[in-house]
């Protein structure tokens, strides 16, 4: 497995966390607001709950071996440009042709994306609000990571082209400046007849883009290399940042982007938590908080507390 550990000073810390932890929060609570209205009231008055549960996959990386692939695809060891021809789209398929060891290898979000879905629609078919509530939740976060570029190659930290850091600049450091001034509507939930497909269409996207996201730091910085990073205070401790003006100039060089990956997961996410509803016969959710959730595996804390000992990638979530 690969660990990667973003250093800044003389201690390691983490500068930014996988969409960050903010950024994966906003984009599920948003999600919740392009369901149509016989689910909007269950997801609405339980909004909190799918807002805080949003970086739960992530928490579970500290203790789980299996749970890192489900984050991110390594298409460019399959494939070298778009659209993905060689990588059969079916489990069954690319578990033939390269082996299952070799798949989880390489990671498995779009096949993990299925799965969740399939438990999802299981849940609702049970009327189980607790499981409804944290299986969209995890949902939310794997549609959102195969919306990054970065969790979509090799090269996801930039450490193979000597460009450390540029997976937290921008999946964290960009939306923790930004993120206040996107447009987050994106229309209402449609059924998706074809899931598997649609995901991995996202995911041909967010390949497509990885060479545009790692070129654009590259070229940046060497001219603002003088200026490229600060130091920030991060409760007791200070930090070395990306600074605020060469995240300004990546941003724009990026041309909204990060807003444009974020609205299309936002929008994916309704549909997919749309279409295991109405795979599940359309049950009735009942339009109040559920009250008896089973939060413990949510706090941040948990998270902060072990991060160092998170197993698989560190810096992608």
């Amino acid at each position: 497995m690969r660990i990667l550990f973003t250093f800044f000073i003389s201690i390691h810390c983490f500068s930014s966390l996988p969409w960050g932890f903010f950024a994966h929060k906003e984009i599920n609570y948003h999600a919740c607001f392009t369901l149509p209205s016989e689910m909007f009231g269950f997801y609405k008055a339980n909004v909190d709950v799918i807002r805080e549960l949003a970086v739960r996959p992530d928490q579970r990386r500290y203790v789980m071996d299996e749970e890192s692939p489900r984050h991110y695809i390594d298409i460019d060891f399959y494939e070298s440009k778009v659209p993905i021809d060689t990588l059969p789209f079916y489990w069954d398929s690319a578990k033939v042709l390269y082996g299952e060891k070799t798949l989880i290898d390489h990671g498995i979000v779009p096949w993990h994306i299925l799965k969740v879905k399939y438990w999802l629609t299981q849940a609702m078919k049970d009327h189980d609000y607790n499981q409804i509530l944290k299986l969209s939740a995890d949902l939310g976060h794997y549609i959102a990571d195969a919306h990054v570029p970065l969790h979509t190659t090799k090269n996801y930290n930039g450490q193979l082209t000597n460009q450390h850091g540029i997976h937290g600049l921008w999946e964290s450091r960009l939306p923790e400046f930004f993120l206040s001034d996107y447009d987050f509507f994106v229309g209402n939930a449609q059924y998706m007849h074809k899931p598997l497909l649609s995901i991995w269409k996202a995911v041909e996207e967010s390949f497509s883009a990885h060479d545009t996201v790692l070129k654009l730091e590259r070229d940046l910085t060497s001219k603002m290399q003088h200026i490229k990073y600060s130091f920030e205070q991060r409760g007791a401790t200070t930090v070395k940042v990306y600074s605020r003006e060469f995240s300004k100039s990546y941003h724009f060089l990026l041309n909204n982007m990060v807003e444009r990956r974020i609205k299309k997961a936002i929008y994916i996410i309704g549909c997919f938590w749309y279409t295991a509803w109405v795979d599940a016969g359309q049950p009735q959710l009942p339009n109040k908080l559920i009250r008896n959730f089973d939060n413990k595996t949510s706090n941040d804390s948990i998270f902060q507390k072990h991060y160092h000992k998170i197993k698989g990638r560190i810096g992608l979530h």
